[in-house]
């Protein structure tokens, strides 16, 4: 098939979302398929066999774009509405497959094209607006809300990427044809004991310090606030222990780094900045826990699929967002609270045979449940619940 794809995100971004469009793209695309991606004018260029990258207008005034809603993006997503209209004139076309809001976009032009509409849900338009802070108003509320609504009855098949979202499909069309694929696209890269201890090297950290590592954005949901105060806890334990952050835009690493400092935990945090996927396990290797203190939303993290096959124990808040896919057979789950999330870190890092435990059970979890043979067989179920003519193709 040629699928038109239209993706409300900066591609490629080393965030949540960018990272889901990649590995469906790389799916579809190895499932034999063309991918005409349309999304914004910011991010990194992609090169993949099949795949052909359509960039919308970019105001003159934009940089960049954040996480979650906002103003910026209705006017990004206007101009997306404009190139994906143009680039569907170019050309056959035999699904449209649509990202988050973009699929507002989608159903128009699947209905003008007279092709099926998959929509791809990666949260809830209204929960995001809680989630971020955006607003109080009913009425927008009440918008997204319908919105929603529409982008879930009207397409021909749904993917969700995480039970709760599955329900809530669910709650909206009882009998959507509706197709789970988690954010684990099978074994990533491992790091050597030698790249762990060039990280260890970089950020001035010895090889005996019990190592803390943190990976991913820093938006407030994340939680790391409390990962700092309960670095406190930590290191009443264990002295020695050291806290690594990677992720961040500069002006977010430097209010993280004021807000170590008034923890009283700013001498032994490093920050090691947004760094390239490639790079990212690495520090995972460095560290001997590995920490997601996520304190709102309902979405699995996707770092949590890497950190299981990392190698490392992970310490997690006992929450929704990482209870659909962490247990406590393969993680420490705690109660979202300094003092208990610092006591999770501690345990871990001083108890090596719970740790070994931990990581057995986890590493058996991603190597069963999260394969990359698994991802494409979701990924073919998804185009079966479009129709016959896509499972035909696939």
């Amino acid at each position: 098939m040629r699928i038109l794809m239209i993706a409300p995100e900066p591609f490629f971004e080393p965030r949540g979302t960018p990272f889901s469009e990649y590995h469906r793209i790389r799916a579809l695309t190895d499932l034999g398929h063309d991918v005409v991606l349309v999304t914004y004018p910011f991010g990194r260029d992609v090169t993949m066999s099949g795949l052909t990258i359509c960039r919308s207008w970019r105001p003159p005034f934009a940089r960049r774009v954040k996480i979650g809603p906002s103003f910026l993006k209705i006017l990004l997503d206007l101009g997306l509405a404009v190139r994906a209209a143009h680039v569907a004139t170019t050309g056959t076309f035999h699904l449209v497959h649509s990202h988050e809001e973009g699929g507002a976009i989608g159903l128009v032009l699947a209905r003008l094209l007279r092709v099926p509409h998959l929509y791809d849900m990666h949260s809830s338009l209204p929960e995001q607006l809680s989630n971020f802070n955006v607003t109080r108003s009913s009425v927008l509320v009440g918008a997204f809300r319908w919105l929603e609504r529409q982008m879930v009855n009207r397409s021909a098949a749904v993917i969700v990427i995480c039970p709760h979202l599955e329900e809530h499909v669910r709650r909206l069309r009882p009998a959507a044809p509706v197709v789970l694929i988690e954010n684990a696209p099978g074994s990533g890269e491992t790091a050597e004991t030698a790249e762990a201890g060039s990280v260890r090297a970089e950020a001035g950290i010895s090889d005996d310090a019990p190592l803390v590592v943190y990976t991913g954005t820093f938006e407030a949901y994340q939680g790391l606030d409390l990962l700092l105060a309960a670095m406190r806890t930590v290191v009443e334990q264990l002295p020695g222990a050291r806290l690594l952050l990677v992720g961040g835009r500069p002006e977010q690493v430097a209010r993280a780094r004021e807000d170590a400092r008034l923890a009283g935990v700013g001498h032994l945090t490093v920050f090691a900045g947004e760094r390239p996927a490639e790079e990212v396990p690495r520090f995972l290797a460095a560290a001997n826990a590995l920490a997601s203190p996520r304190s709102r939303g309902t979405n699995t993290p996707l770092k949590i699929y890497q950190y299981l096959r990392a190698g490392r124990p992970i310490v997690a808040t006992n929450l929704l967002t990482h209870t659909q896919v962490l247990n406590p057979d393969v993680a420490i789950l705690t109660d979202p609270t300094p003092e208990a999330f610092g006591a999770g870190l501690a345990r871990v890092l001083a108890d090596r045979t719970l740790s070994e435990q931990i990581v057995r059970n986890a590493t058996h979890l991603a190597d069963t449940r999260y394969t990359y043979e698994a991802y494409l067989e979701r990924t073919r179920q998804a185009l079966a619940a479009v129709g016959p003519a896509s499972a035909r193709e696939s």
